[in-house]
C-alpha cells in the first residue's frame, strides 16, 4: 500500500508547492471551525444563525461562494460549447426573483426572526396541517433535496480532481469531505461563513488567473476575440431561426422558471443567511451584493475559458468525452495552460474551496432542518440547549454519510439540477402568494406540492420504464429523457405543465378548505407586516404594512435592468463590441441609481 502511494506521488503531476497550497488551506479551514467551537454551541441560535448577528458584506459573499459549486465551472462550459451562452439563462434568470427579494422577502425573513424557513410555516398558517407541512418539507429538505445536492457536488470534486491530477476519486472525495465536516460541525454557521470568505477569495483568484493564461495561451485577447467573434455559441441570446426549442427553453426561463421553483421567495441556505443578519438593512445589502457578485462577477472568467476551450479544443478527446462529454474541457484547459509551480495547486484549492463551501452551508442548513423542525419540534421539545447544539453535530455526519452515498448514482450532473428544480416547481407561486394573500393557507401549498412531486416523479418513473423495457437502454438516474405524445419531455416541456396543473390544484384546494385562524394571522402581519391583499388584518395588526410598493416595484423592474445590463456590458467588453459594452454599463449606471433611490431610506444610511 505504501509503495503504491509512493508511485502514485511521484506520476502525478502536482509539485510539492501545489500540496503545500492545498494543505495549507484545507489546515486554515479546520483551525476557522475551531475557533468558532465555543461560539456556536452556545445554542442553536448561535449554532444556525449567528445569534443574528453578522454583516451585509459577510453574508453576502458567503451566498456567492456557496452558490459556486465544484461542478458549476464544468457545467457551465457545457452549456456553452453544447448549445452556446445563452443556454445559461437556465441559471440567470434566477436574479430576477433574487432582485426581488431585495425589496421584499429579504425585509420579512429577517423581521420573522426563524431559525428555518420551515418554522415560518406554523408562523403563517394553522392546525394540524400546518404541523405536518412543516415536518414533511424539513424532512424532504433534510434528506432528498440535500442529499442530491450534495451527491452531485461529491461526485463532482472527485472527478475533478481524478481527471485533472489524477487523485483517485474515492480518496479526494473522502478528504475533503472529512476536512468539511471537521470545521462545519465544530463551528457552525460561523466557521461556513468565514470559510466561505477565504474560499470566495481563492475561488475568484483561481479562476481569474486560469482565464489569464488561458487567454494567453490562445495567442491573447484581441486573437480570442476573432476566432470565436463568428461563433453562434458565444450569443447573449438563443438564435430564432432553425426551429422554436431554443427559444421555447429561453421563455420558459425568463418567464416561468425563476419563480416556479421550491426557492421562489429566497432559498434555504440564502433565507438562513437573511435571518443571520442583524437587522432589515444588513439583510437587503447582502441579498444585493450576492445578486452582483454571482451573476456580474463570477461568471466571466468561466465563459473566458470556455471560450478559449472552443478555439483549443474543437472537439473532446476519447476516452474524456465518453466520461465526461463537453464538461472535460475545463479541465483540459487547466492542465494545458498552468504550468508554472503553484498555479495548478491554486486552481485545485479553488476547486476544493467550492467544494467546501457548498457542502459546509448543506450541512449546516440541513443539521437545522433537522434539529429545529423535526428533533426539537416533534420529539425532544425541552431539552437544554446545549443538548440540541449536541445533536447538531450527529446530524452533520449523518448527513455528510448518506449524501456520500447518493453521489455513487448521479451520473449526470445537469440532469440532477433539472430534477430537482422540476419536482417543486409547482409550489413556486404559493410561496411568493402566502406573504400577499391572507387566504393562502396550509392546504393550498399541500396541494400544489403534492401535485407537482406526482407528475414529477411520474415523469421520472416513465423515463424508467421507456429506458429499460421499451428502448431497452441503460438507465441514468436524472439522467435519461423521456417522449411520449410526439413530445421529448425536457425542463421546458415539463414545467409547462407541472406549474399549472399544481396552481389549479392549490387554488381548489384554497377554496374547499378553511382559512388560517384569524388569531395566528394578525399575529403574523404584526410581525412580519407585508403588504397585499390582507384587508382588514392589517387594521386589526395596529401595524402599517412594510413591504412591496409602488416605489419597491419601480427599483425592482430598476435593478433587472442594472444587472442584466451590467452583466452582458462586462461580456461585451471582453469579447467585443466594445463601444456596445459601454453603453450596457452607462444603461446599468441609470438603473443602478434609481433602484438605490428607491430602495428603503434606512439602507442608504450606510453599513
Amino acid at each position: 500500500m505504501g509503495v503504491g502511494v509512493l508511485e502514485w506521488l511521484k506520476s502525478c503531476s502536482l509539485g510539492w508547492i501545489d500540496w503545500l497550497i492545498i494543505a495549507a488551506y484545507c489546515v486554515l479551514s479546520i483551525l476557522v471551525g475551531l475557533y468558532f467551537t465555543r461560539r456556536a454551541s452556545k445554542s442553536t441560535d448561535e449554532y444556525f444563525v449567528s445569534g443574528r448577528s453578522m454583516t451585509w458584506w459577510l453574508l453576502g459573499t458567503s451566498m456567492i461562494a456557496t452558490s459556486f459549486a465544484s461542478d458549476t465551472p464544468l457545467a457551465v462550459t457545457s452549456y456553452i460549447r453544447s448549445s452556446g451562452v445563452w443556454a445559461n439563462w437556465w441559471w440567470f434568470c434566477f436574479a430576477i426573483g433574487q432582485l426581488l427579494a431585495i425589496f421584499s422577502f429579504s425585509l420579512f425573513w429577517r423581521r420573522a426572526e426563524v431559525v428555518t424557513d420551515n418554522q415560518l410555516i406554523e408562523m403563517r398558517y394553522s392546525g394540524n396541517a400546518a404541523a405536518a407541512l412543516r415536518g414533511f418539507k424539513a424532512a424532504f429538505g433534510a434528506t432528498v433535496y440535500n442529499f442530491i445536492v450534495m451527491g452531485w457536488v461529491l461526485n463532482s470534486i472527485g472527478t475533478i480532481t481524478e481527471v485533472v491530477v489524477g487523485i483517485p476519486k474515492i480518496p479526494a472525495i473522502v478528504i475533503f469531505s472529512l476536512v468539511t465536516l471537521a470545521y462545519s460541525a465544530a463551528g457552525g454557521i460561523y466557521a461556513a461563513v468565514w470559510t466561505d470568505l477565504v474560499q470566495c477569495v481563492i475561488m475568484f483568484g483561481g479562476m481569474t488567473v486560469l482565464a489569464c493564461y488561458a487567454v494567453a495561451a490562445a495567442g491573447g485577447l484581441d486573437h480570442v476575440r476573432q476566432a470565436v467573434a463568428a461563433d453562434p455559441r458565444m450569443s447573449f441570446m438563443p438564435p430564432l431561426g432553425g426551429g422554436g426549442k431554443p427559444l421555447l427553453d429561453f421563455l420558459s426561463f425568463i418567464l416561468v422558471s425563476w419563480w416556479a421553483s421550491l426557492n421562489a421567495d429566497g432559498g434555504g441556505y440564502i433565507i438562513q443567511r437573511m435571518a443571520s443578519a442583524r437587522n432589515e438593512r444588513h439583510s437587503q445589502l447582502a441579498t444585493l451584493w450576492f445578486v452582483i457578485g454571482t451573476y456580474a462577477l463570477r461568471l466571466w472568467p468561466w465563459v473566458v475559458v470556455a471560450a478559449v476551450s472552443l478555439i483549443l479544443y474543437p472537439s473532446i478527446p476519447e476516452p474524456l468525452n465518453k466520461e465526461m462529454g463537453e464538461k472535460a474541457a475545463f479541465p483540459l484547459v487547466m492542465k494545458d495552460v498552468l504550468k508554472a509551480p503553484g498555479l495548478m495547486g491554486l486552481l485545485i484549492a479553488a476547486f476544493v474551496a467550492a467544494f467546501m463551501s457548498t457542502i459546509s452551508t448543506h450541512l449546516n442548513w440541513g443539521a437545522s432542518y433537522m434539529i429545529n423542525d423535526i428533533y426539537r419540534r416533534f420529539f425532544v421539545r425541552n431539552a437544554g440547549e446545549k443538548h440540541y447544539v449536541r445533536v447538531s453535530y450527529a446530524a452533520n455526519v449523518v448527513i455528510l454519510a448518506v449524501a456520500g452515498i447518493v453521489a455513487v448514482f448521479i451520473t449526470k450532473i445537469e440532469g440532477a439540477w433539472e430534477f430537482v428544480r422540476v419536482l417543486g416547481a409547482g409550489v413556486g407561486v404559493i410561496l411568493i402568494l402566502r406573504w400577499f394573500w391572507w387566504r393562502i393557507s396550509a392546504w393550498t401549498e399541500i396541494a400544489a406540492l403534492a401535485t407537482s412531486f406526482v407528475i414529477s416523479l411520474g415523469f421520472e418513473a416513465y423515463a424508467v420504464y421507456q429506458a429499460l423495457w421499451v428502448d431497452k437502454v441503460e438507465y441514468k438516474l436524472f439522467g435519461t429523457p423521456c417522449h411520449f405524445a410526439g413530445v421529448t419531455w425536457d425542463f421546458s416541456a415539463k414545467l409547462f405543465v407541472i406549474v399549472p396543473v399544481s396552481l389549479i390544484a392549490g387554488i381548489v384546494a384554497t377554496l374547499l378548505t378553511r382559512a388560517t385562524d384569524r388569531e395566528r394571522l394578525v399575529s403574523f402581519f404584526r410581525k412580519v407586516r407585508p403588504s397585499g391583499a390582507w384587508g382588514d388584518i392589517a387594521e386589526e395588526a395596529g401595524v402599517k404594512p412594510d413591504g412591496m410598493s409602488r416605489e419597491g416595484v419601480v427599483g425592482w423592474i430598476a435593478s433587472i435592468g442594472f444587472i442584466y445590463c451590467f452583466t452582458f456590458g462586462i461580456g461585451k467588453i471582453i469579447f467585443g463590441p466594445t463601444l456596445l459594452g459601454m453603453e450596457l454599463l452607462i444603461v446599468s449606471g441609470i438603473c443602478a441609481w434609481l433602484m438605490w433611490t428607491t430602495m428603503r431610506g434606512k439602507v442608504s444610511d450606510g453599513a
